[in-house]
């Protein structure tokens, strides 16, 4: 199996960890990791990196992308429909307008507390943990510095518990479950995450996205996306052939800056689309290209 990605259409019930464990055995490689953790009750894009493609999820970009509904009314112990419920409110008398105008709050830059049923380390140990131990009540779950990009209301549903459907685009770290959480509770009614699809991370899109039945299908002729297409959004600079070996083989190469010192750029050269992953430093005065991740080796 060549060194690569693959956008992978995420199942509902499925950790992203399930989804790694299967894909081993369908690739026949050990040597894989995926981008941007999905909850096992969402579905959509998750980002795979295959063999020495894994030492790049580091560079993909942080943007997400999400359609989700959310039940307003009603309380969980894992801000989802996933966990059991814990206060039912009625909310026929909330409008649209109404509840388009407390979205105003969660957009740009924010502060969130994750959920409690989440992965996020809290005195060495994960939320999700200390909470099915019972310690949910004792623990200060600290905010987190987001930053929510848009939210554009795709549909309505008044009710007893209505419901509203988003198109939310956002940075990394970004929980949907505590928006939908503290949506609700602004409204006064309490409000959890009904469903969410992914339909953007770390630069794949839903529509490119491929389920386990299209990869058993396809896999005998399986193309995984290469590093070049991957690494795409970063900046590019082109060196000559023997610069790039020489860079390739971890030697600094004088060049004046294109970009800021220590922002990754993208290194090729005429021959190759894609020798790896390098930034600008200066040493003894002189600016330099370095590698930060060699991903060709020169011949």
């Amino acid at each position: 199996m060549p060194d690569g990605f693959l956008n992978l259409h995420k199942p509902t019930g499925w950790t992203s960890h399930d989804c790694v464990a299967k894909l081993r055995r369908l690739l026949q490689t050990k040597k894989i990791g995926h981008a941007g953790t999905l909850d096992p009750a969402a579905i959509g894009v998750l980002p795979v990196a295959v063999g020495r493609a894994t030492r790049l999820l580091q560079y993909l970009p942080d943007d997400k992308a999400y359609r989700a509904v959310v039940q307003l009314g009603t309380t969980t112990d894992t801000d989802d429909l996933e966990g059991a419920v814990l206060t039912q409110t009625s909310a026929a008398h909330l409008s649209l307008s109404a509840v388009t105008e407390q979205l105003a709050n969660f957009q740009g830059e924010i502060q969130q507390i994750p959920p409690m049923y989440s992965a996020v380390h809290v005195n060495g140990q994960r939320l999700y943990d200390l909470a099915r131990q019972g310690k949910a009540a004792t623990i200060d779950v600290p905010c987190r510095h987001v930053v929510v990009h848009s939210i554009n209301v795709v549909n309505w549903q008044p009710g007893e518990s209505p419901t509203i459907t988003l198109d939310i685009a956002c940075g990394a770290g970004t929980y949907i479950r505590s928006i939908a959480r503290d949506l609700g509770q602004c409204l006064g009614v309490g409000g959890t995450l009904s469903s969410l699809l992914r339909t953007q991370s770390s630069g794949f899109n839903l529509d490119t996205s491929i389920s386990f039945e299209q990869l058993n299908e396809q896999l005998e002729q399986l193309q995984l996306i290469t590093p070049a297409v991957a690494m795409g959004h970063l900046p590019e600079i082109t060196l000559p052939l023997e610069l790039g070996r020489r860079w390739c083989l971890g030697q600094r190469v004088p060049r004046e800056p294109t970009i800021e010192l220590e922002k990754p750029l993208r290194v090729i050269t005429e021959a190759c689309p894609f020798l790896g992953v390098g930034v600008f430093r200066i040493k003894d005065d002189q600016p330099h290209l370095v590698p930060k991740m060699v991903f060709v080796q020169p011949s």
